[in-house]
């Protein structure tokens, strides 16, 4: 047992993933926060044991189309235009309308946060990548588990940003290279332009002498620090300051100095103590206060190698360079190693994998395959499947919300229970999945619902249906608890009956009665009427 320290075996359920499965620290993983709603998409940052003897993973959360405002989708399609237009690729503008739709959900977008689930809400592994010009986005679609990001989203100021990991690859990247020049051709640009010669190595002086003056070089920075209120304060001891002092900045300054004066050794002392007193170089690591840099290790902590989000919400009054500069040489320091060998020691401590074994559980959203049809309210109670094993769904039932298939081996309730939808297992688990249906539904405008005009002729094949579409009893069927509708009378008034004799040429009362959803133009009835009738004759004989 001693195994389980870094191994530790647990049960999933609902969504199955095809088979046992290793999880590790980095991986893309779905989790299950509700039995009717869209996978989360986290990214495991750690494993880690509770004091119960649980596992839990802190993960980066990315977040769906779904999840965020019209407002910011908005924006993010407009970025997803521009950058269209910058890969100049047409094959966005020739994919299918049911493609651009099952795309739209591989989007994901970034976030910040982080968060603590158990470990046992993981339902498999999927992919994500940050979204390169170079790519195909159809590319997508032929992949399962495979999704995309190009913004982050930040949950708290409700913002979209383009992400500032992006490698730049494609061809606006690339150097442009001249020409190769033939044989005796003259180059003609002005190289002195073009660069600057800052140390010769084939000058007078010998590699001792160099040495030599370097070391007087650190020998007047040390002097100088002394001289310098702000340092004796940073380098209270001697030792401190001859440290500060031997540093690459007073390096950098000798060699430059040495250059300038024509490598002259008098004059290059000369010049490193002019008459104001000794010069005093000073880098990064020595201008920031002991303050500063705990609040740029808090930030590398939170943020990693993001300057640009360290600088705005720990550092706003240092400029990027500066932070940049510091970073690399904070790399350089004891207090790097020490927190690099600390973070190594907690890594070991830590799980390393957790080990997910292939396990089904009902969902509540499933559907049982052996209730009875019912009537609700006068109607067919929707979302009831067939008989075990039939794979058939029953007259009563409706066809699938977003495939329009009216068989399968098993249902899901899918929406609110007001609109009785369902779903087919295939469109279930891709609802789970991919935080959407694989065709535009009616609540999108882009499509009628599979369950207005066809279901009369479902059920038609199975049953019998009066006008009002309730069953009819045959010998031998069980009784079904029918609750009586309200009745209600509709009064039209006379013009309304006789434009129905006259205006039949634009009512099709044929047509609209099969089509029930189609929109009636009143108005264009309502004066073709009264300009078919004179205003004086009597309507009567039309009632």
């Amino acid at each position: 047992m001693d195994g389980l320290e870094s191994h530790i075996l647990l049960c999933v359920s609902d969504l199955p993933t095809t088979s046992a499965t290793l999880m590790y620290e980095m991986y893309y993983v779905y989790f299950e926060n509700s039995s009717s709603n869209p996978l989360l998409i986290r990214r495991i940052e750690e494993l880690n044991k509770t004091a119960n003897g649980n596992v839990e993973a802190k993960v980066v959360c990315f977040y769906r189309r779904r999840d965020i405002s019209s407002t910011l989708i908005a924006l993010a399609d407009k970025h997803a235009k521009e950058l269209e237009e910058e890969m100049e690729n047409p094959e966005m503008a020739d994919l299918p309308e049911k493609q651009k739709h099952q795309l739209r959900h591989r989007e994901l977008f970034l976030s910040r946060q982080l968060e603590s689930l158990p470990a046992t809400h993981i339902r498999g592994k999927c992919c994500v990548t940050l979204l390169n010009e170079t790519e195909a986005l159809k590319s997508y679609l032929d992949r399962e588990d495979a999704f995309f990001y190009s913004l982050v989203y930040d949950p708290q100021q409700k913002t979209l940003l383009a992400d500032k990991g992006e490698i730049r690859v494609g061809n606006k990247y690339q150097a442009d290279i001249t020409d190769l020049l033939k044989e005796g051709e003259d180059d003609g640009r002005e190289l002195e332009k073009l660069e600057e010669k800052v140390w010769d190595p084939n000058s007078s002086l010998t590699e001792k002498q160099i040495d030599q003056f370097l070391v007087v070089a650190r020998s007047v920075g040390t002097f100088a620090r002394a001289l310098d209120c702000s340092s004796s304060v940073r380098q209270p001891s001697l030792h401190m300051s001859a440290a500060a002092a031997s540093r690459d900045i007073t390096l950098f300054h000798a060699m430059d100095t040495l250059h300038a004066t024509g490598y002259d050794m008098t004059r290059a002392i000369a010049a490193l103590v002019p008459q104001g007193g000794p010069v005093l170089c000073r880098d990064e690591m020595e201008e920031w206060s002991a303050s500063e840099a705990n609040l740029f290790e808090e930030a590398l902590e939170k943020y990693g190698k993001d300057f640009t989000d360290i600088q705005q919400d720990f550092l706003p009054w240092k400029s990027l360079t500066s932070i940049i500069e510091y970073y690399y040489m904070w790399k350089t320091t004891d207090r790097y190693v020490q927190q690099k060998r600390l973070k190594a020691a907690e890594a070991e401590s830590k799980l390393k994998q957790v080990y997910i074994p292939n396990y089904n559980k009902p969902n509540p959203n499933q559907l049982s395959n052996n209730i009875k049809p019912t009537l609700v309210n006068g109607a067919a109670s929707a979302g009831v499947p067939g008989p075990l094993g039939s794979g058939q769904t029953p007259g009563l039932g409706r066809a699938c919300e977003s495939c329009y298939t009216s068989s399968s081996y098993q249902w899901y309730s899918w929406g609110p229970p007001s609109m009785q939808c369902r779903l087919c297992a295939s469109c279930w688990t891709y609802w789970k999945k991919y935080g959407g249906l694989k065709m535009p539904t009616r609540l999108d405008g882009e499509r009628p619902g599979p369950n207005r005009n066809n279901m009369c002729t479902l059920m038609s094949k199975q049953c019998s249906c009066t006008p009002h579409g309730l069953p009819l009893r045959h010998s031998g069927s069980p009784k079904f608890a029918v609750k009586t509708r309200q009745a209600f009378y509709l009064q039209t008034t006379g013009l309304t009956r006789m434009a129905r004799r006259i205006c039949q040429d634009i009512i099709r009362p044929r047509y609209l009665a099969r089509h029930p959803y189609l929109p009636v133009n009143t108005a264009a009835i309502k004066a073709e009427c009264k300009g078919l009738i004179n205003p004086g004759e009597t309507f009567v004989q039309f009632l």
